[in-house]
């Protein structure tokens, strides 16, 4: 008899997850490139605004994908 084609597997977390990684990073980059525009000053603002956007966005860089993963973490067995 003719098979049937099995039905889509569940979708693989770990791509999601990399993908998130991926967009926290490149937000990161944007807030701390948005940080050195203001502190520059070519965009208007108050340089408070450019240096906590500028940490913000390395915190987010460089800080948040590892405590993201690691909550990810499969737990060890």
């Amino acid at each position: 008899m003719s098979e049937q084609p099995e039905a889509d597997p569940a979708p693989d977390p770990a791509q999601g997850r990399w993908i998130m990684l991926q967009l926290m990073r490149l937000g990161g980059v944007l807030l701390a490139v948005g940080g050195l525009v203001i502190i520059g000053g070519a965009i208007a603002g108050p340089p408070a605004l450019g240096y906590g956007l500028l940490i913000f966005g390395l915190f987010e860089f460089f800080v948040m994908p590892i405590m993201l993963a690691k909550r990810w973490k499969s737990p060890d067995e």
